[in-house]
């Protein structure tokens, strides 16, 4: 997180010290929340032909205008393309020095640290969406994999019988029956209205943000924060490659993945009707 400075008073040590690290927490949130709502903002406010594509009067056309949900294409386009640039120049060799630095297996124990780290905001999602059982697995997966699995870098819980699975507020909504609203491309990716809503209420549920900001767990963040966009991107290395290099139109079929998956995980969560109770407990 962010450290704030107040230099227009002089306090004990101790005490400016824990204002600098609260204050640097909210800082960082609102930044993180201020950037995903200005992107939101200007979405929603400007209606320019630069920024919303015109809706076709040929009806075919008009069929698969509709079923791209994408009225904002252009300027969705050119978020699009400046990520890419930024991917390219700096996030991709990034990652490819961690694949050519991180061994395979350090490598796999980080990712299952990161997947540790987000287990409250799964379990609260669960919780949200009415699914007990689901609830039930993400709560176990953090006790087991933050004691017996040296704070998430073993996934001893997976091996116990408790796979992880994803769940955000995006998909909680989507349990709500609440549409997704036009597809958007932020910086952080593929997204959409409610996606892009969900990901702010995320940050809120993430107990990392609440956490004392003493003790070097400012570092921590910043440093676990950075290596989860790195690693997330190592994990697709080869598919981001083949997809520019194949795709006739990388935008589009990021587009169409992201909406086609975004609705199975949400049909997926619909449909768990497992009993509260694990079989093994009955």
């Amino acid at each position: 997180m962010i450290s704030g400075r107040n230099g227009s008073r002089l306090r004990p040590r101790a005490q400016d010290q824990n204002d600098q690290t609260r204050e640097g927490s909210s800082v960082h949130r609102r930044f993180r929340l201020g950037t995903l709502c200005l992107g939101l903002v200007l979405v929603g406010t400007t209606g320019c032909s630069s920024i919303k594509a015109p809706v076709p009067k040929d009806p075919d056309a008009l069929a698969e205008y509709k079923a791209a949900n994408d009225p904002y294409e252009p300027l969705n386009r050119k978020v699009f393309n400046l990520t890419m640039k930024f991917d390219k120049w700096a996030l991709r060799p990034a990652a490819k020095a961690y694949v050519w630095a991180v061994p395979r297996p350090v490598r796999n124990s980080l990712g299952n640290m990161i997947t540790t780290m987000n287990e409250p905001s799964v379990f609260f999602n669960d919780v949200g969406a009415g699914k007990p059982r689901r609830a039930g697995d993400s709560f176990v997966r953090w006790c087991i994999n933050m004691t017996v699995g040296v704070g998430g870098l073993i996934d001893v819980a997976k091996m116990a019988g408790f796979p992880h699975h994803d769940n955000d507020a995006g998909l909680t909504m989507a349990n709500w029956g609440i549409s997704s609203g036009p597809y958007l491309f932020l910086p952080m990716g593929p997204s959409s209205f409610r996606d892009g809503i969900g990901y702010g209420i995320d940050q809120g549920l993430s107990p990392w943000d609440y956490v004392p900001r003493g003790y070097g767990l400012v570092s921590f963040n910043w440093a676990y924060n950075m290596m989860g966009v790195v690693h997330g991107r190592s994990e697709h290395l080869e598919d981001l490659d083949a997809l520019q290099r194949d795709a006739l139109d990388p935008y589009a079929t990021i587009r169409s993945a992201y909406q086609q998956q975004r609705k199975a995980q949400a049909e997926a969560i619909k449909n768990d009707h497992r009993a509260t109770v694990p079989d093994w407990y009955q």
